[in-house]
Parts: structure tokens; sequence; C-alpha cells
């Protein structure tokens, strides 16, 4: 990989906006860039940019001075395909931090369903079925998910898709989904529960609440997640893996809708 690869809020907001990028006020792109921490992202790229995978989140944690305290490793499946299954408190610590743990015991034979603003660091692309979250949908998503649950990997999920919110003082994910005990189910692969602890600042707590009330569509706090990447340097996170869960647990007695709450509820448990 290229030492060349950078982030370009411009180019960016061209792909996601296309002609309407042009009336961006440029006071507001510069903001931009200073809040995704544009200069220092692209010090850390030009640094490591020939690094690729695991070698690469390892390099991203030493970076932030991000260590592990990792509970139940003895719970991971020896043989098999899995879909594990988090909590997401961070937005990037807890991403990568599980790409590293489970990327290791696993032989980098991972795929996530994420963010697709993260196929613009191409070092760990390889890893990511992207989801847009500010736009359409890619109309092959579906046959790409289908893909990744039938092949060998094992897939990492968030199945809140949105980073946890904090309201009245505990930081807890918005509703699950039920995508991965549907596809799960269909591929018969084991469900893992994993707990990540962790949290972000109240400013961005306060912030995606603002923007809940306002029911606004646009998910104005993604965009400091880069910046609560920085506030969350020299942090040691805890990891807590759960006993899998087989996947013929999922019958018919409960709704998809209702294993995710089951899940998620097991989730919180390891806390």
């Amino acid at each position: 990989m290229s030492a060349n690869v950078k982030i370009d809020v411009e180019a960016i907001l061209a792909a996601k906006a296309g002609k309407k990028a042009r009336y961006i006020p440029k006071f507001v792109v510069s903001y931009l860039k200073k809040i995704i921490h544009q200069d220092q992202v692209n010090q850390f790229l030009a640094e490591h940019g020939d690094k690729r995978d695991l070698e690469f989140i390892q390099a991203f944690m030493d970076n932030f001075n991000n260590s592990f305290e990792i509970r139940g490793l003895e719970n991971l499946p020896k043989e098999g395909r899995c879909t594990f299954v988090s909590n997401h408190p961070l937005g990037a610590q807890d991403g990568l931090g599980l790409g590293l743990i489970l990327g290791s015991q696993y032989e980098g034979k991972i795929k996530f369903l994420a963010n697709d603003l993260l196929m613009n660091i191409p070092n760990i692309a390889s890893f990511f079925i992207p989801i847009n979250k500010t736009g359409k949908q890619s109309r092959n998503l579906s046959q790409q998910v289908t893909a990744a649950f039938d092949s060998d990997n094992h897939i990492i999920m968030f199945p809140a898709g949105l980073c946890s919110r904090k309201k009245n003082g505990v930081v807890h994910d918005l509703e699950w989904k039920k995508t991965f005990v549907v596809k799960s189910v269909q591929s018969q692969r084991d469900v893992v529960p994993i707990h990540f602890e962790g949290e972000n600042s109240n400013f961005f707590y306060r912030l995606a609440n603002l923007q809940e009330l306002l029911h606004l569509k646009f998910n104005i706090a993604m965009l400091y997640l880069s910046d609560e990447m920085y506030k969350n340097s020299n942090k040691k996170f805890t990891v807590t893996i759960g006993k899998p869960i087989p996947w013929q647990t999922f019958d018919n007695s409960k709704k998809p809708a209702e294993w995710a709450k089951y899940v998620q509820d097991i989730v919180y448990s390891l806390k």
C-alpha cells in the first residue's frame, strides 16, 4: 500500500454531496478538517501507509496508546464460523480493537459490516462490507452481506448500527437490528456476544441526543467520531467475551427482533 494515502475532506464531501458540495461554505470545510483531525490523521497515514490489515490496526493502537484487558478469551470457538456481536460505545477504538483481537485469533479471517466512510482508508478496507450511513445504499449491499455470511470469514457486527447514546447518565446502545439473527440462522453461524467497556465525551452524547430530538436525518454526531477517537487516547479498555449462543437457539418461539433484544441483554449482562 502506498504511503501517499490521505484523508481529503473536500474529496469526501464531493463524493457524498455531488454538485451540492460546491455550495458548502469554506469555513464549514475548514471546521470539518479540524474536528476530523485531517492533518494528524494524514501524518499517521504518512508514517504507516505501507502497513495493511492487522499490522495497520496495531500501529493505530500504538499511536493512540490504547490497550485491552480481555476477559473470557477461552469462550472463543476453536472451530466453525461465527457472528460476533458487540455494543458500540465509541466508534473507532471499539471497532478496530475487536478487529485486532479477533483477527489475531483467527488469522485475519474477519469481515465487518461498517460505515462506508472507512473505505477511505484502503489499508484496512479489505475487512469491511461498507454500509452507507449518509445516503442511499449500494444496490448490491444485500448480495454483499449474504456473500460475507456464506464465506469462511468470521463476521463482526454492531447491531445497533450507530454508536451508543447516553440517557439519564447511562451509556447504552440503541435498539439492535435483527439482521445478525436472520443471517446467522441462514448461514448456521453461532453468535458470540461481546461487551466493550468505554464511553465518549458528554459533548458527543448531548449532540447525538439533540440530533434525535430535532429528528435530523443527517447523523451530525458521526462527524465528531474522529475527535472522540483522539479524546480516547491513552486508555485501557475492558473487553468481555461471552459464551457462544448456538444458532439453533433462534427458533420460532420469538420474532427475530425479539431474539436480537435477547442477545443485546446478554451483552450488557457481561459488563
